[in-house]
């Protein structure tokens, strides 16, 4: 047989039956691709898998008799999130929300006091921030303009979620800051600036003890058509 055709056939047959490679690995190689095998397993396409053959009524069997060679297997599905009666409330009054705005906050003037407080904090004192007589010659935007974190870190108090008279989630015991999944500053923010935070509700997902919600947060910079910053929050609320 030529070698062109002996690769050929071993393709045909490796894709037929993947597993048969590592017959030809070496024993540490082996080991790595039976671990890679299992990951695969793992995974949520593999899930999806499984999931679509029980719906089906079928199942994959095992390959040569190995549980770590084992094709997609079918697993009992996952019991649903029991919610408690206060989470379930909330999921109930939140997701019809979703896809709607459902807060715009108060305007909120940015002066060069809190550009200086929030320069000393972070020990950030770039020109930019806080010199206004270098900013004015030097500077394209002719003024200072507030840290990018300093933006982002006014939007808990420019969305009104850390107002303790008057909770966003009174029944959630616990209200958690759980990350950001991006964000941006499409415009600067300049000293004598208005702003005030606009909140559009993504998501409403059911965890373990509570709920995730992510939340596109914009910071409106006032008589602007571009926001000074625009946030994925994720919050987490427990019961």
């Amino acid at each position: 047989m030529k070698v062109v055709d002996f690769i050929k056939t071993k393709r045909e047959i490796l894709a037929n039956n993947p597993l048969e490679l590592k017959d030809w690995l070496s024993p540490s190689l082996r080991d790595y691709w039976m671990e890679f095998l299992n990951k695969a397993n793992q995974t949520q396409l593999a899930s999806q898998v499984r999931e679509s053959l029980v719906s089906n009524g079928q199942a994959t069997s095992a390959v040569n008799g190995s549980d770590a060679e084992t094709a997609i297997a079918v697993e009992p599905a996952k019991p649903a999130i029991e919610l408690s009666a206060d989470a379930q409330a909330e999921y109930d009054t939140l997701l019809p929300q979703v896809g709607e705005e459902i807060h715009v906050g108060e305007w909120l003037h940015l002066d060069q006091a809190r550009i200086n407080e929030f320069a000393n904090v972070t020990m950030d004192h770039q020109w930019v921030h806080t010199d206004p007589e270098r900013a004015a010659s030097e500077s394209p935007f002719k003024t200072t303009i507030a840290h990018g974190f300093l933006t982002l870190s006014l939007i808990p108090y420019l969305s009104d979620s850390v107002n303790p008279e008057q909770p966003q989630h009174p029944n959630a015991k616990m209200v958690v800051n759980y990350g950001l999944n991006q964000v941006r500053f499409p415009y600067p923010l300049k000293v004598g600036n208005n702003v005030r935070a606009r909140t559009k509700l993504l998501s409403v997902t059911p965890i373990k003890r509570g709920l995730e919600l992510v939340k596109e947060m914009k910071v409106e910079i006032e008589g602007c058509r571009r926001p000074a910053c625009v946030t994925e929050s994720v919050i987490r609320l427990y019961f």
